[in-house]
């Protein structure tokens, strides 16, 4: 994780904020708001912060200060954000609230909730976020708003009751299945195991009462960790060099994470054999980081939603996201408040 951080630090430009290097055919917009707090994430979830960091408390400063001034107080809104503004709105969000509740400063209370603001405000009347505030629109994007409200409930801000329950309710629409462990798009068309599907496990899991316990949960772990998708050994890696769809992986290991149990041992550490666990996503992630030149440290553009819109910035902040799971530095992976 140290080499993957050091990459990401290096690519910070002068001002403080970080760029996509996606293909140009996808990034239309200079959406930095997005990439910074994308970047952010991981260095706030390895502890570094402005307050208390040490190797790069200077660089997550100066990425803090950038977003908080491409904010506009009064709307909430960020003025570097994407085509799909919502998506990149969430994530920036996130980011701020996360070193908010990480920190207590004061100086990040205004903008977070005005960010939040901007996310209660913008929630579609059926209860999901879309492209653009006041759209209705789907469990991807619902996914990063329901995250950043959860750090930002984490840090004691503003968070009303009803923006839950009707997102609650947009999820109960597009589950399926016996037990409510399948999410689609737009609607209860979803696949087992799938991306979505953990969004949706994820979502239920800190707004809905879910537990480890739960038979949705317990069901969506099962398909999730299906051998298609789960993460591969060593000798699977060296038989089919494919490296993981990092979005699948950000989700499915934070559901994992907690279902807990011999589930989440075998998904994070690999099966046990011989006394030992390998093979498991910490494995696979640390098969796939480059030792290569002036990539040394980061993760390669992966080939599912991420890579062709974020290119290897954005691959390598959640694959480092990903890892630090466990470790329970960023709010969004501490347990929901009662």
């Amino acid at each position: 994780m140290a080499k993957g951080l050091a990459w990401l630090a290096r690519q910070q430009k002068r001002d403080g904020h970080w760029e996509f290097d996606a293909d140009r055919q996808y990034k239309t917009t200079d959406d930095w708001a997005t990439s910074t707090g994308m970047v952010l994430l991981p260095f706030l979830g390895a502890g570094q912060t402005h307050a208390a960091g040490d190797t790069y408390k200077k660089a997550v400063g100066d990425g803090l200060t950038w977003l908080k001034n491409d904010l506009n107080p009064k709307t909430g809104k960020f003025a570097h954000g994407s085509q799909q503004y919502m998506y990149g709105h969430g994530i920036a969000t996130l980011a701020l609230c996360e070193a908010y509740a990480l920190t207590g400063d004061a100086a990040l209370q205004a903008p977070a909730q005005a960010a939040v603001n901007y996310i209660v405000r913008g929630q579609g009347v059926d209860g999901s976020w879309g492209y653009h505030a006041g759209l209705s629109g789907d469990t991807s994007a619902t996914g990063w708003q329901l995250q950043a409200l959860f750090a930002a409930r984490q840090g004691k801000l503003v968070v009303p009751d009803a923006t839950v329950k009707n997102a609650v309710r947009f999820l109960d629409r597009v589950a399926s299945g016996p037990t409510k462990s399948v999410y689609g798009y737009r609607g209860p068309n979803g696949r087992p195991g799938s991306s979505l599907s953990a969004v949706g496990l994820w979502s239920r899991y800190h707004f809905d009462g879910w537990t480890p316990d739960t038979p949705g949960i317990q069901d969506g772990t099962a398909e999730l960790a299906d051998p298609a998708r789960r993460p591969k050994t060593a000798a699977q890696v060296k038989r089919s060099p494919a490296p993981p769809e990092m979005y699948f992986s950000y989700y499915a290991t934070q559901v994992m994470h907690r279902a807990g149990g011999v589930a989440w041992r075998d998904w994070f550490l690999g099966p046990e054999e011989n006394g030992k666990r390998v093979g498991g996503m910490r494995d696979w992630l640390a098969a796939f980081q480059s030792a290569n030149g002036n990539d040394a440290g980061s993760w390669a553009t992966d080939r599912g939603v991420i890579g062709p819109h974020c290119g290897r910035v954005g691959t390598t902040a959640l694959a480092l996201l990903t890892l630090e799971t466990p470790y329970r530095y960023l709010p969004l992976y501490r347990d929901r408040r009662p």
